[in-house]
């Protein structure tokens, strides 16, 4: 029988992320604890790799739910999210009827042996003891029309299959929505979800990460390397680095057998950090020299 995922308090959502490896602040677990609790959407709100995707990801890790992602793009409907029939198939199976003399009945032609089951359907037309994790991601990028398509879905946590009927999901999926703001979104989706911004880590909680997500790098670089991308948040960059490119400068400062920051090692690594050239001429401009310099003060 599938029961709702219900945990105890807000200390045992915590306590959970973090033995996956995610280090949620206390407003994010209470966010996610009460989405779990009052059975509702979560939206997540904040700029690239600060961590949102990586929220239902963990869930579905924790749970046991399978994760369900649908990547929203602009132009995408309701074929590429909920359904659509395999019309190949339906074809060939036409064909062996003909073939073989027998009558057509049409209406076997429309059973769900055809269906092709969407994300959003996959996620509501589910088996297990367990509630799927749908993840919404990027929901900014899809158009009007399909938000509000989305909304309705979001409401009942049921879909219409016209040759099949209505599918409705008893227990819904844990539903993860994650937005970068390239838009804002339409405020009847937003009143149907719980809501939580997600900013950059500070000093100490990227360190945090850090160790547990690169322990292989050394102390000293780790805390270097969170004070530098602290700084370079602070310039006025196209696209500040996330939690991500932390990691990944990190560990390739590290590979290159850097124990501490220096301007060349900086410089020679700048791409894994910033993606942007005008963002790197940016950092150049501001002073690598001088970056390496505060990132080593506030690291000692």
């Amino acid at each position: 029988m599938t029961r709702a995922f219900v945990p105890a308090d807000v200390d045992e959502v915590r306590d959970a992320l973090a033995r996956h490896d995610y280090l949620a602040d206390e407003g994010l677990a209470t966010s996610i604890f009460l989405a779990l609790r009052l059975q509702r959407p979560l939206l997540l709100e904040g700029e690239a790799g600060v961590g949102k995707t990586e929220v239902a990801k963990v869930l579905s890790r924790w749970t046991g739910g399978d994760l369900v992602r649908l990547q929203c793009y602009e132009g995408i409907d309701a074929g590429q999210a909920v359904y659509e029939w395999d019309y190949s198939r339906q074809l060939l199976h036409l064909r062996a009827v003909e073939a073989s003399g027998s009558e057509v009945v049409e209406d076997e032609l429309y059973s769900s042996r055809f269906l092709v089951k969407r994300p959003l359907l996959r996620a509501l037309d589910y088996e297990g003891d367990v509630p799927p994790v749908l993840l919404v991601d990027e929901v900014d990028r899809a158009d009007d029309e399909f938000e509000a398509f989305l909304l309705e879905i979001l409401s009942d946590w049921s879909i219409s299959v016209p040759e099949l009927g209505v599918v409705h999901a008893e227990i819904p999926p844990i539903a993860i929505l994650t937005s970068n703001r390239t838009r804002d979104v339409h405020d009847a989706l937003k009143r149907r979800c719980l809501y939580h911004w997600i900013s950059h880590p500070d000093f100490e909680r990227e360190l945090a990460i850090l160790r547990v997500r690169a322990p292989e790098v050394p102390n000293a670089l780790a805390r270097e390397v969170a004070a530098a991308v602290e700084s370079l948040r602070g310039i006025d960059l196209y696209k500040p680095p996330g939690v991500a490119e932390t990691i990944d400068w990190a560990q390739a400062l590290a590979t290159l057998g850097t124990t501490h920051l220096d301007e060349r090692a900086v410089e020679n690594t700048l791409g894994t950090i910033l993606k942007y050239r005008e963002d790197q001429e940016r950092a150049r401009s501001h002073g690598l020299d001088e970056l390496v310099r505060e990132a080593v003060a506030r690291g000692a």
